[in-house]
């Protein structure tokens, strides 16, 4: 277990001094202003400056880990202790363990040398330990440092009184010609916790690797683009939004934005797990981050700061990693008896030896005594969920997946059933111009240079894409010379004096123009899921035109992933149901709800859970929001509004579908991992609590020394932090 100083926001001055106490004058570190500072074991523990907590005692961590790769000021301070005062712990056990076999010196002036030899281990190397055993008792919320305290204290205060007053003792408590002293075992005991904070800190710095990743993926600078032409290198905390900003080749892009010019591929797999690089053009958004990798670009500065997407990711996870999971507060339950419980055992284990053991009986009960409260220490119990969560939320952070607490992480693997959304969600939500379709006698090109030029003046995202279609196959397009849009039918203008009408069935009707000619090309067109839009020139009908929203590269392969690990799949879109049904029959989508409104998709996710479904909704958009509260478990789009993410628990940053089986996937290991860990801290204590005891002494004359015990505490905190470690390689 960490010794970790948290204290809670608004506790009493007197919380802070003794958190300073309990770091004794360990160096300081420097740590930025606004810094919040929390306990692992209890995140809700929670203040801005360091102290200890008044739940476990342990040493409060920044809820952000600093880029810096400085010591933890704790880890720096625990080692001073340990290794300065290692030298005497070693001369002690040697007095303690020798000297009386090779009579070297007399049997008082040895008990006095270990006395001397012990006053620095126990009252400087082992201070943090008593004041936070003080601390836990004062807030009547007993914690390792509660039984820690006592076994060291306990051995220590009975060895200096059986130094100083030996003859207060009766001759029961003689051995090897003095009064039974115990100094060697309060120093091994405190050395030894020392050895296991070390090595603990150590191994859970590892754990916010992670976060420290997130953090150092940010350039330092961003080179500007003056008004004056002038370009200029600056910190990137000088980014205004509006600003534009080269990025060369090999560079990364310092912030969010968007392209004005240039064209590149960048490799944005650091944040969103996708191995391929994306190409880039002029009006593409950028990732702050990401990875130039061939041309040059000029962007566009729209997010900077605390509201980029990396800024945002990195509170998301350090959100997620300092929530506590539905297991840990079992965990909390049980190991807010078990102090209690311990003590009271180890209270019965030394008069029981003393009343009825063999001779000496009660310093039989004293060893005992002391060694039940050491080797019970309740640090794997505390530790075993929140390291588990800590490492599967960096881990699913490098995946591209976003956990918003630890809940999230326990339930997702025990969904049966989701719920997803069409656009934007098993659709890319960008339409994509597919083919043009001229009446007999025309050109099926000249459809299109015609209804590009007259879209010049719109801003629909249907527009855009035959626009854009057209640009990329090099035709030429005529500036329109009037304009004019008919909401929700189409538009109409006039292009090279030719008078131009483009949109669906109700503007062709309006114009009394007759569709049918091009009615069954329409109609298998709307059967693969295309929009249909007509156009007419001169009073007559010119072609068609479609335009689809292409199914999403990934999500076949993820919906066959989902449905081969036993999930029900549902598409509620508020598309109609022809174009609903297309995209389904191409997933293998068996059921279908089109035409749904927000209220109606939310209405399906309560009808399910309604039958005993655990339901999972994915969605992108502000319609999805309410159905993606109500879900067991609400996944939202990267790419979609921040409505739909604000709402959700979990987040795919790239909006890939397969970022789903990989985060239920993660989520089946990360509950498999908190059990074992579990598991292993309650099989610890019911095991290593009677051996302590020494139940097992009248059958095999066993008894285990509290400085086997301190030892076995240590490792049972390094295991279980060893065991949370393994899921940042787990496939």
């Amino acid at each position: 277990m960490t010794p970790h100083q948290a204290t809670q926001a608004g506790q009493h001055r007197h919380h802070h001094q003794a958190g300073d106490h309990a770091h004794g004058d360990g160096p300081a570190s420097v740590v930025p202003d606004g810094t919040i500072y929390t306990c692992p074991m209890h995140p809700e523990v929670r203040q801005d400056h360091p102290g200890s907590c008044p739940k476990c005692g342990m040493a409060l961590e920044p809820v952000l880990p600093g880029l810096a790769e400085e010591d933890n000021p704790e880890l720096r301070d625990f080692q001073r202790r340990f290794w300065w005062t290692l030298p005497f712990t070693a001369l002690v056990t040697a007095l303690a363990m020798f000297g009386p076999r090779l009579h070297a010196l007399e049997v008082r002036t040895q008990t006095w040398l270990e006395l001397l030899l012990s006053l620095p281990i126990v009252l400087w190397a082992g201070w943090p330990f008593f004041v936070r055993g003080w601390q836990s008792m004062l807030h009547r919320s007993p914690n390792m440092w509660t039984l820690i305290a006592l076994g060291t204290g306990a051995a220590f205060v009975y060895s200096v009184v059986a130094t100083l007053m030996p003859q207060a003792f009766p001759d029961a408590f003689i051995s090897m010609g003095r009064v039974a002293v115990y100094f060697e075992a309060a120093a091994v005991i405190i050395s030894l916790t020392l050895l296991g904070q070390v090595l603990e800190l150590r191994a859970r710095s590892q754990t916010s690797a992670a976060i420290k990743s997130l953090l150092g993926l940010a350039p330092k600078t961003a080179r500007r683009l003056r008004a004056d032409g002038v370009e200029e290198d600056v910190p990137l905390a000088h980014v205004h939004v509006g600003d534009l900003l080269r990025i060369r080749p090999g560079e990364k892009v310092p912030v969010d934005g968007t392209v004005i010019e240039g064209e590149s591929a960048l490799d944005e797999s650091m944040l969103t797990g996708e191995p391929l690089p994306v190409s880039k053009r002029a009006g593409d958004k950028l990732i702050g981050a990401t990875l130039n990798t061939s041309g040059a670009l000029v962007m566009r500065a729209e997010r900077v700061g605390a509201g980029t997407v990396l800024a945002q990711i990195v509170q998301m996870v350090a959100q997620a990693q300092r929530s506590k999971a539905p297991m840990q507060r079992m965990a909390d339950v049980v190991a807010g008896y078990f102090v209690l419980a311990v003590v009271g055992i180890a209270m019965l284990s030394f008069f029981a030896w003393g009343v009825f053991g063999p001779e000496p009986r009660w310093v039989f009960g004293l060893i005992n005594a002391v060694a039940v409260l050491i080797i019970a220490c309740p640090c794997a119990l505390g530790l075993a969920t929140p390291m588990s969560i800590m490492v599967a939320t960096g881990r699913g952070a490098t995946q591209g997946v976003l956990f918003r607490d630890a809940a999230a992480i326990e339930h997702l693997r025990r969904i049966d059933t989701l719920v997803i959304d069409k656009t934007g969600t098993l659709t890319t939500g960008r339409p994509v111009f597919d083919r043009a379709i001229a009446v007999p006698g025309s050109f099926d090109g000249e459809v299109l240079r015609l209804a590009a030029s007259l879209d010049q003046g719109s801003e629909h995202p249907l527009a855009e894409a035959i626009v854009q279609a057209a640009r990329e196959r090099g035709l030429s397009l005529d500036k329109p010379g009037r304009f004019e849009s008919s909401s929700g039918i189409g538009v109409r203008g006039v292009v090279a004096g030719r008078e131009l009408a483009l949109g669906n069935t109700a503007l062709m009707q309006q114009l009394g123009l007759a569709v049918e000619p091009l009615r069954p090309q329409a109609e298998a067109l709307r059967a693969e899921g295309a929009s249909v839009i007509y156009l007419a020139a001169d009073g007559k009908l010119a072609g068609i035109l479609a335009v689809s929203d292409p199914v999403k590269a990934g999500a076949p392969e993820a919906l066959a992933a989902l449905r081969a690990a036993g999930l029900r799949i549902v598409m509620a879109t508020g598309d109609g149901l022809t174009t609903a049904r297309s995209v389904a029959a191409r997933l293998h989508i068996d059921e279908v709800h089109g035409e749904v409104k927000p209220a109606d998709k939310l209405r399906l996710v309560e009808q399910l859970q309604a039958q005993g479904r655990i339901v999972g909704m994915a969605g992108d958009g502000i319609n999805d929001a309410p159905a993606l509260a109500s879900a067991d478990v609400g996944i939202a789009m990267g790419t979609g509004t921040d409505v739909a993410m604000n709402s959700a628990q979990v987040t795919l940053v790239k909006g890939d579908l397969r970022g789903i089986a990989v985060a239920r996937a993660l989520s089946a290991l990360t509950v498999r991992n908190m059990r074992q860990n579990l598991v292993f801290a309650f099989l610890y204590n019911a095991l290593g609590i009677p051996i302590a005891a020494g139940v097992l002494y009248p059958l095999t004359a066993w008894l285990l020394s509290p400085m086997i015990a301190a030892l076995a505490m240590s490792l049972s905190s390094a295991s279980v932090i060893g065991n949370a470690l393994r899921l940042r390689t787990t496939r």
